[in-house]
């Protein structure tokens, strides 16, 4: 056998069919779209129309919602964090935060932060700076000598009312010292 004697199965390969090139082709005329009507023509998207008829996926009710207030948390098992250490990927006498917790791979995510759950063995001790952290989990780390601080996070609405306290005072002083 030599190189240029290789080449595919008969058959393999097939040649492009084009169609609309005659009758004689076996695919000219109406190119294997039958005949005549929308469904013959381009650029047709009638999937889920029953010709005005109320279609079946608008008769079916609806069910569940989704709760555009749920906070998006990475969530990060104590097993990981603990190979982690053990791995040498996080530093046992840093605080772990989010920040580290990315560093080493750990979470993906999380535009609220991150929650630590209590699935795993756990023995290090460390100190934890997280959003969120379940009951289990807690208990955990306070087993092993650790502690958790969860941050208190000011919600949008305090923020807005704080400042709209600031700007109504700061009208209320320039309104003052004009009339002095």
């Amino acid at each position: 056998m030599n190189l240029n004697d290789l080449r595919d199965n008969e058959g393999a390969r097939h040649r492009r069919m084009r169609i609309g090139r005659g009758i004689g082709s076996g695919k000219g005329k109406t190119g294997g779209r039958g005949q005549k009507g929308q469904k013959s023509r381009e650029g047709v998207s009638i999937k889920g129309f029953e010709g005005g008829q109320m279609p079946l996926h608008m008769r079916i009710p609806k069910r569940g919602f989704n709760n555009i207030f749920a906070k998006d948390y990475a969530e990060v098992n104590l097993g990981a964090i603990q190979k982690a250490v053990d791995a040498g990927k996080l530093d046992a006498k840093a605080t772990i935060d989010q920040a580290a917790l990315d560093a080493a791979g750990l979470t993906r995510g999380g535009k609220d932060g991150v929650r630590v759950l209590g699935k795993g063995e756990f023995s290090a001790k460390l100190t934890f700076t997280v959003a969120g952290v379940s009951k289990g989990a807690r208990e955990a780390i306070e087993k092993a000598g650790g502690s958790v601080t969860i941050p208190e996070i000011v919600p949008a609405a305090e923020k807005a009312k704080a400042k709209h306290r600031t700007v109504q005072k700061a009208k209320a002083e320039k309104k003052a010292s004009f009339k002095a």
